[in-house]
């Protein structure tokens, strides 16, 4: 009996004025402007907008503004077809004016024209309030710039590690997120990510031992599929009180979990952790009882995997072929010799599933093999069955 394998984010300040009268000019003649604002952190100013307004003995609160050019994410802006003259360029945030500047435009120039308002001269003509709400501001950013750092090095490690874990580093990736995990113990992708890595390295401890023709029910073996395991429902855990559950990082903690616990031996709690995989993603049925019935059949647990196997085949009964080799594979032991004829009569069902996996799958691994029994069992072979054919 062959086995099978499962899938395993500025601040304000003072207004503007200027002189003199545009002259209207030409469309090439025109001046262009550009920019950067600086907010008081030192950060780009990532939203507001620059105006221009030639208007000098006008109120601020009844000034017009002649142009208008709106500051990106970066904190740029830019505008062109501005008529020659005198400005004053005020930058626009949050309802406020926290900095100007005059500027002279000149025919056919693209001037430059940055806003700073992080320099010392700046800073000196902020109020009180605006002051402490600049600390305030800095102490929040800090905060954040340390956490995003932190987050940068642990997205470092974790590639590295699932890097360690793809060329049979197994237990380098093991080492890197258990560290990581004790790190952010409320990270759930951590704990997942760690169960991956751990059942890789069960995996390959068990292969050696099967290459060494030593047991693979070793119990150094077996204490790290059951790691695995743990791992996995930790994830699963944390994932149930986190603001975002996610069903797709449940389904497939409790898929993995599945294959370990079924690699430990313990089957019974493999069938319901496959079971809990549907029941948090139904999408991930064929998937999930494909594996199931695969725990069992491995186990010569043969009525179970035929039973796992059905319900892969309702769940999609042209996507997984194995799924009917796996049934009939399972139903065939209880196959009957008839008295009379001397020839054996397969249980209901089995024939069937041969057939059909000749059908969804001609060239597959055990084509040949399935029509050489049907064939001894005097049965039909479906005509669409051609060997090598894909």
């Amino acid at each position: 009996m062959g086995k099978f394998g499962t899938y395993t984010r500025g601040i304000t300040a003072v207004a503007a004025l200027a002189l003199a009268m545009p002259v209207a000019m030409n469309a090439q003649e025109l001046a262009k402007i550009h920019g950067k604002v600086i907010n008081p952190a030192g950060l780009a100013l990532n939203h507001g907008e620059v105006k221009l307004t030639n208007e000098l003995t006008t109120q601020p609160k009844d000034r017009k503004y002649q142009f208008t050019f709106p500051i990106g994410k970066d904190g740029t802006y830019s505008g062109e077809k501005v008529s020659p003259g005198d400005y004053s360029a005020v930058v626009f945030a949050d309802g406020k004016t926290p900095d100007f500047a005059d500027v002279k435009l000149k025919y056919g120039e693209d001037r430059t024209l940055d806003f700073d308002m992080s320099t010392p001269e700046y800073l000196k003509t902020m109020s009180p309030e605006d002051k402490a709400a600049l600390e305030e501001y800095k102490k929040k950013n800090a905060a954040i710039t340390g956490e995003n750092a932190k987050i940068a090095d642990i997205n470092t490690t974790l590639k590295q590690a699932r890097l360690d874990e793809k060329n049979g580093k197994a237990d380098d990736a093991v080492k890197a997120l258990s560290a990581l995990t004790a790190q952010k113990p409320d990270e759930a992708v951590l704990w997942a990510s760690l169960g991956e890595a751990q059942l890789a390295s069960a995996d390959a401890a068990s292969a050696a031992a099967k290459a060494a023709k030593t047991s693979t029910n070793d119990p150094a073996i077996l204490s790290k599929y059951g790691d695995a395991a743990t791992s996995y429902q930790k994830a699963i855990d944390l994932n149930a009180t986190s603001k975002k559950p996610s069903p797709d990082t449940v389904s497939a903690s409790y898929l993995n979990m599945g294959s370990a616990l079924a690699k430990e031996g313990k089957l019974q709690e493999a069938a319901a952790s496959y079971d809990n995989a549907v029941k948090a993603q139904p999408t991930a049925a064929a998937a999930a009882y494909y594996n199931e019935a695969a725990t069992f059949f491995n186990a010569s647990k043969l009525d179970e995997a035929a039973a796992a196997a059905d319900k892969g085949i309702a769940a999609d009964p042209k996507g997984r072929p194995l799924l009917y080799y796996i049934k009939a594979q399972s139903l065939i032991p209880k196959a009957t010799l008839d008295p009379k004829t001397q020839k054996f009569v397969a249980p209901p069902g089995c024939i069937e599933a041969y057939q059909e996996y000749l059908e969804l799958d001609p060239a597959g691994a055990h084509a040949a093999e399935v029509k050489e029994l049907l064939v001894g069992l005097g049965q039909p072979v479906k005509n669409s069955f051609k060997a090598g054919k894909k």
